[in-house]
C-alpha cells in the first residue's frame, strides 16, 4: 500500500513496533479486516478493541491485533481527517479527545504539533499507537542505560521519520520524542491503554534524571 502526499510524493505505508529498550521493528502486515460496509463506525472500532483485549495475551500481540483495525479506521472514516484542533500558538501543539470514558482502558486523540516543534523525552507507561494522517514526524528512540549513580541515564539508540500513512505502535516503556518535520502541522490519530501515571516520565539525558510527567 502507498499513500500520496500534497507535495505529490509517494511513501510505501508501513507498521512500526518501538519495543521497550527503543528497538524500532517493522511490524507483520496483518490485512486490514473489512465488513464491506463504509464508513467504519467508532462505535465498531470500539466493539472491535474490546474483542481484541479480551483475547490478546500480551501488549505485542494486542498491538499487532490493533494496527489493522486501525487502518480500517483511517481508510474507511473520512471525518477523522478535519477532527482536529490548529496546534496552540503558546503551547505549540494540540490535543482533540475523540473518546475518553472513565474506567475505560482506552483513549482516543487526535494530536496537531507545529512545524519544527520538538517533544520532551518521554514513555507512556502503556501501550499506545499512533497513525501519521499529514505532515512529516521523526521519532528519536532512547534506552535506559543507567549506571549505580544515575538510575535514570538513558542514551539516543536510533530514529525513525515516520509519513502519512504510516503506524507507529509503542510498548509501555518505550522511550522517544517526535519531532514535526515539515513545513506544516503534523496531524496524528492516538490511541492509548490505561497509563499507569507513577511509572510515566519525562527524561533529562543531560542531567542524567526522571521526572514525573
Amino acid at each position: 500500500m502507498s499513500l500520496q502526499s500534497p507535495e505529490n510524493e509517494t511513501f510505501d505505508v508501513q507498521n512500526w513496533l518501538v519495543t521497550n529498550d527503543g528497538s524500532c521493528q517493522k511490524l507483520a502486515r496483518v490485512p486490514s479486516p473489512s465488513q464491506g460496509k463504509s464508513p467504519y463506525r467508532l462505535y465498531r472500532f470500539l466493539s472491535d478493541l474490546d474483542d481484541v483485549l479480551e483475547r490478546a495475551i500480551d501488549d505485542t500481540q494486542r498491538l499487532e491485533l490493533i494496527c489493522p483495525l486501525v487502518r480500517r479506521l483511517l481508510s474507511e472514516s473520512p471525518w477523522l481527517q478535519l477532527s482536529y484542533d490548529l496546534p496552540d500558538p503558546k503551547k505549540g501543539w494540540s490535543v482533540s479527545m475523540l473518546y475518553d470514558e472513565p474506567d475505560y482502558p482506552l483513549t482516543i486523540q487526535m494530536v496537531a504539533w507545529e512545524p519544527g516543534r520538538v517533544s520532551p523525552i518521554h514513555n507512556h507507561a502503556t501501550w499506545g499507537i499512533v497513525a501519521l494522517l499529514d505532515g512529516e514526524e521523526k521519532n528519536t528512540f532512547w534506552q535506559r542505560s543507567q549506571d549505580s549513580e544515575h538510575p535514570d541515564r538513558i542514551e539516543p539508540c536510533g530514529d525513525r521519520v515516520l509519513y502519512p500513512g504510516d503506524i507507529i505502535a509503542l510498548l509501555p516503556e518505550a522511550i522517544h520524542c517526535v519531532e514535526a518535520t515539515r513545513d506544516r502541522p503534523t496531524i496524528s490519530f492516538n490511541l492509548y491503554g490505561e497509563t499507569q501515571y507513577d511509572r510515566r516520565f519525562t527524561f533529562n539525558p543531560e542531567t542524567h534524571t526522571a521526572t514525573l510527567f
